[in-house]
């Protein structure tokens, strides 16, 4: 589908004007490609990473540890442009990770077998926007899914339990007592009544709908484990609900209601995917090369190991022109996107809309002065027998007493083909401060998770199978480190967010298509279209596996 050169090849690109040159392939950048080509837009779609995904990459071990720990490339020497009234402007990059610790207790047989996610954990509701854009974009028949199994959330020293998060799932629940059930599917029935029969009269109250969450499930008398289950397993809520000094990321009941809503849709959306959440085949690097596909297919030029040196300024109204690549050719285009490792460099007439002031609608991180702690831990034991895949949430609090954020862990298992047969993937992630914080909530889920074996069980499940030493997961290896949250622009130069905190991708799929709107405002993102490329059976998200 693409051209992938190596560095010391570097054959002349052609044509050399396009109508937009974008640099790196992350998800954002992917989505905007495959929509600019899908509306007849020339597009060069240009990576310096031998890898598609940027920072939604799905890397094997090696590549994983060479792409944290590489140093930014210093500035490259500029000869002057081959055109008159252009001068060249060094493009730099900038690091947006950094605490990195890489530790293992044994050697790891085939890490080049491991596709890991950069930006884990993230899995797609079967009834979000990501699905739904896959599926008009057809970029769904370019990947393949599995269901994750199991919920979990993780209730301090009694240890993990099943989210009772359907009807069945709250009947089967032992470790709910009636009058609880009871609560919980009053509370469901109130919520379905409010969706399904607006026009009835049966409606949560506006006053109740603009209060805080947490405090309309106190309202319902809810008691607070169910109302912790909800808030942050169901719900999904960042950060403690609880307290009143939090000023963002304060959930209210009818962005709560809008959340639970999503989770009961994607039950059963499609009968081959069991569960609310389904999760890529080979990684969530899957997700951006499916959209460089479809690009691809409308006519977008891929060049990997391509990078970009400088940019090229009109002199006379310092306007962006285009771009100089490594091999010395000079590009040009209406417009430039950036993958967010590149700072914008000072001086060019961008006419660029800054998206700070608009995070929570570009970034979709609420709080830019935050950042993301991300671990990557592998061990030979999964945390619930014959579960393969899941999902374990740890509310606010559950480590211990001054843990504000909510930390989320994924477990993936060979049949999902991101590592060996016998070897488990976690991906860890939550919101910080800053480093100190986000590597103290690393190292509590990571302890909790894979304790020295002793005889203490670290949750119920081994209880139940009386084999307790045995059952405990030995970490063999893990990666910690903390990502940068960063908006992005849009002008002549546009410049992409990072990965944010979420689980889900709907705030990178809303971002995209704003940003798209904002470049292309006349233009339709991803036209309703029926061609020759698009399969015949465009409503199905495949989830068999097969060979690579």
């Amino acid at each position: 589908m693409a051209a992938d050169e190596g560095t010391m090849s570097y054959p002349p690109i052609e044509p050399s004007t396009f109508d937009l040159i974008i640099v790196g392939t992350g998800l954002h950048e992917s989505i905007i490609a495959a929509s600019a080509s899908a509306a007849g837009k020339s597009v060069l779609h240009l990576d310096p990473n031998a890898f598609y995904g940027s920072h939604f990459a799905s890397l094997s071990l090696p590549d994983l540890t060479a792409f944290l720990t590489s140093p930014s490339p210093s500035p490259p020497s500029l000869s002057h442009s081959s055109l008159p009234n252009l001068s060249q402007v060094p493009l730099q990059t900038r690091n947006l990770y950094s605490v990195i610790e890489i530790s293992k207790t044994e050697t790891i047989e085939e890490a080049k077998r491991f596709c890991v996610d950069l930006a884990g954990p993230r899995v797609l509701f079967c009834a979000d926007l990501a699905v739904d854009l896959l599926l008009k974009s057809s970029a769904n028949q370019y990947m393949e899914f599995k269901n994750v199994e199991e919920c979990l959330v993780w209730e301090g020293s009694k240890g993990l339990r099943n989210v009772p998060d359907s009807r069945s799932a709250i009947f089967k629940d032992k470790g709910l007592d009636w009058r609880e059930k009871n609560q919980l599917m009053k509370f469901f029935k109130l919520v379905q009544k409010h969706l399904d029969v607006e026009e009835s009269g049966e409606r949560i109250s506006e006053e109740d709908l603009e209060s805080p969450f947490a405090e309309f499930l106190s309202k319902m008398s809810l008691p607070p484990n169910i109302k912790s289950i909800i808030l942050y397993a169901i719900a999904m809520a960042d950060c403690d609900q609880d307290l009143a000094e939090i000023k963002t990321g304060i959930l209210k009941t009818k962005e709560g209601i809008k959340r639970l809503a999503l989770y009961n849709s994607s039950i059963g959306r499609f009968p081959n995917a069991f569960g609310a959440l389904i999760y890529p085949i080979y990684g969530q690097g899957e997700l951006p090369q499916a959209f460089c596909r479809r690009a691809a297919v409308k006519g977008c030029i891929y060049v990997l190991r391509m990078p970009v040196i400088a940019l090229l300024m009109d002199e006379g109204n310092k306007s962006y022109r285009g771009v100089k690549l490594s091999s010395g050719q000079e590009l040009f285009s209406e417009k430039l996107i950036l993958d967010p490792s590149f700072i914008v460099p000072p001086g060019i007439a961008n006419s660029s809309v800054d998206t700070h002031e608009d995070s929570s609608h570009i970034c979709g991180s609420g709080n830019i002065n935050q950042k993301v702690a991300r671990g990557i831990c592998i061990a030979k034991t999964p945390l619930k027998p014959d579960v393969s895949s899941c999902l374990v949430f740890f509310p606010p609090r559950s480590l211990y007493p001054e843990q504000a954020s909510t930390l989320r862990v994924l477990q993936l298992a060979s049949n999902i083909a991101v590592c060996p047969s016998g070897m488990f993937v976690f991906h860890i992630s939550a919101v910080c401060g800053d480093a100190i914080e986000g590597k103290k909530l690393l190292n509590a889920a990571v302890n909790a998770l894979f304790p020295v074996p002793s005889i203490i069980p670290i949750n119920s499940f081994q209880e139940e199978n009386g084999n307790m030493e045995e059952l405990q997961p030995t970490l063999l290896w893990h990666a910690f480190y903390i990502q940068e949250l960063c908006t992005g622009s849009v002008g002549s130069i546009s410049s992409m967010p990072m990965p944010d905190m979420n689980l889900n991708y709907n705030d990178a799929i809303e971002a995209s298509a704003k940003i798209f709107q904002m470049m292309y405002p006349n233009e339709e993102f991803f036209p309703e279209t029926v061609t020759s490329d698009i399969p015949e059976d465009n409503d199905d998200i495949a989830t068999d596996t097969e060979s690579r």
